[in-house]
């Protein structure tokens, strides 16, 4: 029913009509230049869920606009799970080596000793917003106020309504089970609010209002719009879910569906209001998604049947390529090409680099070591040279108390620009098998060893970092705490949403 989505190789020159633009008019000097940094990330969509990447039953026609107006990196990965993911956009280095090895169970909670890439921007002159899901800890050290951040607009836990024992919870009214993305209350900075309206538009609506005082302040500023949507449980608006409905489509893809295109149309709302605002000149604007694929299943008329994938055969929580291949799609007006492939092996943990040296700021040495490195150069031109490098996957997940030396090689991946090594199992050739159908392990056993002395190196390196595996549960969920407290001493008041 689909095609399959294109991936394009790391030796595959493009040279399309009026597609790539000459990279030294584009460029020009993107380091120091300051400009506003604005990343949308949404939670647990994948590489199918796109109509421009070959989904025909979706309809993304704002994000396929930006799409053919950014530069993609095509070979762009994430960790297979959410809380790694940001974890290792904040820091710069592989989850693990912040203490993140799981989603809960006080294993989502970001080393405090940790400094975050919005730390570094707020000090350079940066104001610096979160809108949405942070998932980083719930007790108060681990905040996003106290990581960087001058504007805070989050729900808690890994999504809107959770709640798990110890610290990982939401407020206690977001957890009614049929409404839980429907009028929810979220921690404005110091003040939990009562919001009116679906999550995904309240989280757009309330950067937008405070993007647009950025821009009329001329203040440089990052922000980040990270949804919780898809992420289930499956629910959207009516109007989203009815197109799916009359198809035959069951309650889960309605929702999921209906989601993304929600998501969308509140993309087109931000792309819009750039336009409005004449600020993309200097605004660097980013869709990516936080890890692979979740909705790979749905029924139509009753009957189960596979949902488009763009070709992968995994999806989220998977140590193969459909757990951690996502899109990335960069646009900064008149200084990054149009409709430019990057093929490139690129990740999370570059973000943190190139933030900074986007913004002229100077990482301190005395911080954490970062394993990534600046996109800069890519950015300039598509094909620089990019030498190879290795990176490591690894779901996390073990039992709380568990020895992480009995997971070493449970669910774990590295990857280059050519092999990935799965399980210490399994090796694919992506270059010419980037579906990983065909394992080719026994016909390069010196590619593996290479790579296996590598990941040892690296998981030795690695587990001392691990630093919340033995932290007991906190006794209470905060924000149940920060809830009640405040409902007793001042209520709950309503969120004064801006008018855009």
């Amino acid at each position: 029913m689909f095609a399959t989505v294109r991936i394009v190789s790391a030796g595959l020159l493009l040279f399309g009509l009026g597609v790539l633009t000459s990279s030294a008019a584009l460029a020009q000097e993107l380091a120091g230049a300051r400009p506003n940094i604005l990343l949308v990330m949404t939670d647990d969509q994948g590489m199918g869920d796109l109509s421009c990447m070959g989904n025909e039953l979706l309809r993304t026609p704002n994000l396929d606009r930006f799409y053919s107006l950014s530069t993609r990196f095509t070979d762009f990965h994430v960790s297979p799970t959410c809380a790694p993911t940001r974890s290792a956009i904040f820091s710069g280095r592989h989850e693990f080596r912040n203490g993140v090895t799981h989603t809960i169970k006080e294993r989502e909670r970001m080393a405090l000793s940790t400094t975050t890439f919005a730390d570094l921007l707020h000090k350079a002159g940066y104001e610096t917003g979160i809108f949405g899901k942070w998932h980083l800890g719930d007790e108060d050290e681990y905040q996003p106020y106290n990581r960087g951040f001058s504007e805070v607009f989050i729900h808690g836990a890994g999504g809107i309504g959770q709640a798990f024992q110890g610290s990982c919870a939401d407020f206690p009214p977001n957890r009614v089970k049929d409404t839980r993305y429907f009028d929810n209350v979220i921690l404005h900075n110091d003040t939990i609010v009562q919001t009116k309206g679906f999550c995904t538009d309240v989280f757009f609506q309330a950067a937008l209002g405070w993007i647009e005082q950025k821009q009329m302040q001329n203040t440089p500023y990052f922000a980040y719009i990270t949804t919780n949507a898809p992420h289930g449980p499956m629910l959207a608006p009516e109007k989203y879910k009815k197109r799916f409905r009359d198809l035959g489509w069951d309650a889960n893809t309605q929702g999921r569906y209906g989601m993304i295109e929600n998501i969308d149309d509140n993309f087109g709302l931000l792309m819009q209001k750039l336009d409005d605002w004449n600020a993309w000149d200097n605004t660097l604007v980013i869709f990516m998604t936080d890890n692979g694929q979740a909705g790979r299943t749905g029924k139509l008329n009753g009957k189960k049947v596979d949902l488009f994938t763009a070709g992968f055969k995994t999806g989220k929580g998977s140590p193969y390529e459909g757990g951690t291949h996502v899109p990335a799609f960069w646009r900064w007006k008149g200084k990054l090409g149009e409709g430019v492939d990057i093929p490139a092996l690129t990740a999370h943990i570059d973000l943190y680099k190139t933030f900074c040296d986007l913004a002229g700021v100077e990482i301190p040495s005395d911080i954490q070591s970062i394993d990534g490195r600046t996109l800069l150069p890519l950015l300039k031109d598509p094909n620089a040279p990019w030498p190879d490098r290795n990176l490591f996957v690894h779901q996390g997940r073990w039992a709380k108390g568990a020895n992480p030396d009995d997971s070493k090689f449970k669910n774990c991946a590295v990857r280059s620009q050519r092999w990935r090594l799965v399980n210490n199992k399994e090796l694919f050739d992506i270059s010419v098998d980037p579906y990983e159908t065909t394992n080719v392990i026994d016909d390069h056993q010196q590619v593996v060893d290479q790579m296996r002395r590598a990941y040892d190196q690296w998981w030795a390196e690695t587990v001392p970092l691990m630093v919340n595996e033995n932290a007991p549960y906190c006794p209470v969920h905060p924000q149940d705490v920060r809830y009640e407290t405040q409902l007793q001493e001042k209520g709950i008041p309503d969120w004064s949403a801006p008018t855009l």
